[in-house]
């Protein structure tokens, strides 16, 4: 049902998570999704975001623009089916385009770091998801957390092999701290991923997606 990720570039096969409706009179801008420097779910998760085009745009933080080449993931394939905003500046800049109340709906930071989830549990903000997620919970705009480290045992692909992980107490308990957050749904799974963003989307009434256009990239 996914597109897989080397087919980004290509035109695009419209599939949704659901079907959406054509009702444009209630419809709402668009998904701000983040994307933060973890592997882990981080190829299924651009592949659930594409299918949400044209309705999301993607803000890379500096570590995913890193991580992204080791998982053979081009980011100028990326500039070609989204439009790409890249944290490059001391203020996340790009955050102040959720004070816009027409151009996004809901923050998605998928995958998320151990690391980005104990900054938004605590309230820090210092990389473009960690602020679009403290400014969108501010704002009372509705946040999607995919958190990685969420079990006992993780079992990851690394950039070269499978491996098995074992999340600290304190990863754990940064996200349960982070489910307590204002405005914040935590997910632990891609399926759990794709359920919060059927229900946003059945929240919201989004329409059906336009025909494709190249879009500008920051």
């Amino acid at each position: 049902m996914y597109r897989k990720l080397n087919n980004l570039a290509a035109g695009p096969t419209m599939t949704h998570t659901r079907p959406l409706p054509n009702d444009t009179d209630t419809a709402p801008a668009r998904f701000a999704w983040a994307v933060t420097g973890s592997g882990h779910g981080l190829v299924e998760s651009l592949e659930i975001a594409a299918t949400l085009l044209p309705h999301v745009d993607l803000f890379l933080s500096r570590a995913a623009q890193e991580v992204l080449p080791l998982y053979q993931i081009d980011l100028a394939q990326l500039k070609q089916r989204f439009r790409v905003f890249r944290d490059n500046s001391a203020s996340a800049v790009p955050v102040g385009m959720l004070y816009d109340e027409t151009r996004y709906h809901t923050v998605v930071v998928a995958p998320a770091t151990s690391n980005t989830v104990a900054k938004c549990a605590f309230g820090i903000s210092d990389t473009l998801p960690t602020n679009m997620f403290a400014q969108a919970g501010k704002l009372g705009i509705p946040g999607i957390v995919f958190a990685c480290d969420t079990q006992p045992v993780v079992v990851t692909k690394s950039p070269l092999d499978w491996v098995e992980l074992r999340p600290r107490n304190i990863e754990l308990d940064n996200v349960a701290r982070l489910r307590q957050i204002d405005h914040c749904h935590v997910v632990c799974s891609l399926d759990e991923l794709r359920a919060a963003l059927d229900a946003r989307i059945a929240d919201i009434r989004m329409p059906a997606p336009e025909a494709e256009s190249t879009c500008a990239s920051a």
